[in-house]
């Protein structure tokens, strides 16, 4: 797919060269973009997707735990007290500090 958006590139630029009008030319023009842009677009698609792993290979919650207590030395807990639910999240702090509030024009008391 990626060399027929390459193929299209070169055509549309090609077609840009020779064009008479001004129509022709936006079309060889808005043709030779897009097919530029597809085109490297596939190839950083293809460069990721030889670089992932497939999720049959990815291992689950479980056995995630499982590695971890082994590496611990601790004993996982026992599949009846195993939670389903997700794990709590902390609340994520802001990333400012907040203003302190202005000075008072008042006297002091």
């Amino acid at each position: 797919m990626r060399w027929l958006l390459l193929v299209l590139s070169v055509v549309a630029v090609t077609l840009k060269k020779i064009a008479k009008g001004p129509l022709l030319l936006a079309v060889g023009l808005v043709l030779g973009f897009i097919g530029f842009f597809g085109f490297i677009v596939a190839l950083a698609a293809d460069r990721v997707s030889a670089s992932t792993r497939p999720e049959t290979a990815m291992l689950g919650a479980e056995d995630l735990a499982a590695m971890r207590a082994r590496q611990t030395g601790a004993r996982p807990p026992p599949v009846a007290m195993r939670s389903t639910r997700p794990a709590p999240v902390a609340p994520m702090r802001p990333a400012v500090a907040p203003k302190p509030p202005p000075p008072s024009n008042g006297a002091a008391s």
